[in-house]
């Protein structure tokens, strides 16, 4: 309490010189920086103050509502016009498909564990990292790169999320910042990269089974397998978000667990020597496999935006679950592998996914191996349920965006869930599902890539254009800073775009290429009246195509 009373105290006095984020970003280090900023989040969240008679340090700025009235000859700041914002007023929710009032919302324990599942799910698939690069570079790889990607795109998703709470997250942003055609390509590169990903799930659950049942190694069980645990998931999606919310705090608790256990068992079998290895002798280092893995366990932070409007006060919970999550989800990558790496040597080409669990039996004994391998179908299943809870309800969102027909957006009489949503992403799912595993894993990072550059370049532009916009959170640093610390991850991002293959290239053309068709086929429709959109954003629409026709 002491300690956070004091970060509180700190965070208010710096926030109040107005250079709160200049002087923690050059005069601090990063994880200094990050620990205040997680501080200034925390306290706003359960109302710490060093004075009883001020604001606290979260409310947006430091002032009490009386000082927030409007002063004469002084303009409001509002925020900027959207195709769901018609109004100017700043949104709560989506429009076109209002939730039922009994509906429950998702609170702060749940949305954690949601964000956890949308990035990692526990170490799983962490090991090709060691195969690719050594255990040394494994270490610096989930050291470093949440500083250098993790942690910026956590903190552009908190100021959005809470600048615009409303279902369809980043789609909502580039709308507002570019207009509606780079809204709607946004809508896709997120959505196919989203459920491209998700398609690797159900295959690396059925992987893991194969261990203990070998029957669904290949063939016909396999893919009846692959079939079965689609469906049978997504109707567990169809029940509701709140559902899949305390569901995803049982898998994230049982399926993390045994890693707990082989971090302590291994304590005393550790040699830290071992970590300095750059690998094996002989083995050729593969770059490709190392950032597309690094990347893959450690991004789509941003995925949980899609879902603002069905949170629990989301301009308050949004940002204390982001950071808490980032801190939960690192350690839970970093501590398993330096246990295992310390305590365990065996053919460098033997670290491929899955092997975490054979480096339990090495450790401690075939129990515990099997719990690992359970825990992986756990997990699996949590983070199917959380990815393709964000894609339905970005569909959702985008219907009242009136990027997609008004029927894109209904929900269930049942659970207030989009079914249609649900639907359409679990149809994409299966016709993905059976892809070569790499490949699926390359094209997601391709889109996603392209839909990252395009988040960046919205949050920048969004804060240079309307600076006096309410922000519930704001990134505490100076538009220069804020540059910097996109192009770093951008830089990264163009690397991967790089290397990628030619098949890579051809899925990631082909979606773009669809998308902008699909954009110009919706605006047709809406200026023909061939299909009915939702009357959110019909006229916002209208209204911007015709100023970029003229």
């Amino acid at each position: 309490g002491i300690f956070l009373a004091a970060g509180a105290t700190f965070a208010e006095r710096e926030r109040e010189n107005r250079r709160f984020g200049q002087q923690l970003w050059h005069k601090s280090s990063p994880v200094q920086f990050f620990l205040l900023v997680w501080l200034d989040l925390l306290s706003s969240e359960i109302g710490i103050t060093n004075n009883p008679k001020s604001p606290t340090v979260g409310d947006g700025g430091g002032r009490t509502p009386q000082e927030k009235q409007p002063i004469a000859g002084i303009p409001t700041p509002t925020p900027p016009p959207t195709t769901q914002n018609t109004s100017q007023e700043l949104p709560i929710t989506t429009t076109g498909s209002p939730p039922a009032a009994a509906a429950k919302k998702l609170t702060l324990i749940p949305l954690i564990f949601l964000i956890y599942f949308e990035v990692a799910g526990g170490p799983y698939g962490e090991e090709p990292t060691v195969q690719a690069a050594g255990p040394l570079l494994a270490i610096l790889g989930f050291l470093v790169f949440p500083f250098i990607w993790s942690i910026p795109e956590a903190l552009i998703t908190a100021e959005l999320s809470t600048a615009f709470p409303g279902n369809g997250g980043f789609v909502i942003w580039a709308d507002a910042a570019f207009g509606p055609f780079w809204g709607s390509l946004m809508g896709t590169w997120k959505l196919f990269s989203g459920v491209i990903n998700i398609a690797a799930f159900p295959a690396l659950c059925i992987d893991y089974l194969d261990k203990l049942f070998p029957v669904f190694s290949s063939g016909l069980p396999r893919y009846l397998a692959i079939l079965a645990f689609t469906l049978l998931l997504s109707f567990l999606n169809y029940t509701g978000i709140s559902i899949v919310g305390f569901a995803a705090v049982i898998l994230g608790i049982v399926s993390l667990f045994p890693f707990i256990l082989i971090s302590l068992i291994a304590i005393p079998k550790i040699h830290p020597h071992r970590w300095l290895s750059l690998g094996q002798k002989g083995v050729k280092k593969d770059w490709n496999l190392f950032f597309n893995t690094l990347f893959w366990n450690l991004n789509f932070w941003d995925n949980v935006s899609t879902l603002a409007g069905e949170v629990e006060n989301p301009r308050k919970t949004f940002p204390v679950a982001l950071f808490t999550a980032v801190i939960f989800t690192c350690l839970a990558y970093i501590i398993p592998l330096m246990a295992v790496t310390g305590s365990v040597s065996v053919d460098q080409n033997r670290w491929v996914s899955g092997f975490m669990a054979e480096a339990a039996e090495i450790i401690s004994g075939k129990w515990l191996k099997i719990w690992i391998e359970v825990g992986a179908v756990l997990s699996t299943i949590g983070l199917f349920e959380a990815q393709l809870s964000s894609s339905a309800y970005q569909i959702l969102g985008m219907a009242d965006l009136a990027f997609l027909p008004k029927f894109f957006g209904m929900r269930s009489k049942w659970f207030n869930t989009p079914w249609v949503g649900i639907l359409l992403s679990t149809a994409i799912v299966l016709a993905v599902s059976y892809m070569n595993f790499t490949e699926i894993i390359s094209s997601a990072n391709f889109l996603y890539s392209l839909g990252m550059l395009l988040e960046f370049a919205s949050f920048i532009w969004l804060r240079r254009k309307f600076p006096a916009m309410e922000r519930p959170y704001s990134v505490p640093m100076g538009l220069p800073g804020l540059v910097i610390m996109c192009l770093v991850p951008s830089g990264f991002l163009v690397y991967i775009m790089a290397i990628a293959t030619k098949a890579v290239y051809l899925v990631s053309g082909l979606t773009t290429v669809g998308g902008i068709g699909w954009y110009f086929f919706m605006k047709l429709c809406k200026s023909r009246k061939l299909i009915e959109f939702s009357n959110g954003g019909v006229d916002m629409l209208g209204k911007r195509d015709e100023e970029e026709d003229t």
